[in-house]
């Protein structure tokens, strides 16, 4: 399946129109915004993490340095 054209997106936007109806529609529009942008917040926080434990490991295996307080 190849990526999803202008056809196919706007039968789906009518279907979301008559599922949820025009009053609904900002609202839910809205709450996937939300919902996008705390799952990046906490992808950004996860990739920190990671990040932040691979250099700990690296400066406590290499010998005669001390770990730094980030």
């Amino acid at each position: 399946m190849g990526p999803i054209g202008m056809p196919e997106m706007i039968m789906i936007f009518i279907v979301i129109l008559l599922l949820f109806g025009a009053k609904k529609l900002p609202e839910l529009a809205r709450g996937i915004g939300k919902s996008m942008g705390e799952f990046k917040k906490a992808k950004e926080e996860f990739e920190h993490e990671i990040t932040r434990s691979e250099t700990e490991v690296r400066i406590k295996d290499s010998p005669g340095k001390e770990p730094r307080e980030s």
